[in-house]
């Protein structure tokens, strides 16, 4: 289900505050790190910081890196 929020300044950034269901979702608190991930269509995907994925996303863009030739193919 959407949910909606606004780009809002914060300093000399920019940022966005969660609504409380993002928030109930994502199933953090106050200070958790979330990494944020390209998708298609201009579109970011958000996941809380868990055991294990900092890795899993350095082997997934290692392989990427790697393959990265034969990736392209594919998405034709």
């Amino acid at each position: 289900m959407p949910m909606e929020t606004k780009v809002r300044k914060i300093g000399n950034s920019l940022g966005i505050l969660l609504p409380k269901e993002a928030v109930q979702v994502l199933r953090v608190e106050e200070g958790a790190t979330l990494y944020l991930t390209e998708a298609p269509n201009n579109s970011l995907g958000i996941t809380p910081e868990r055991v294990g994925f900092k890795e899993i996303m350095t082997l997934a863009e290692e392989g990427m890196s790697r393959y990265r030739n034969a990736l392209r193919e594919l998405a034709k």
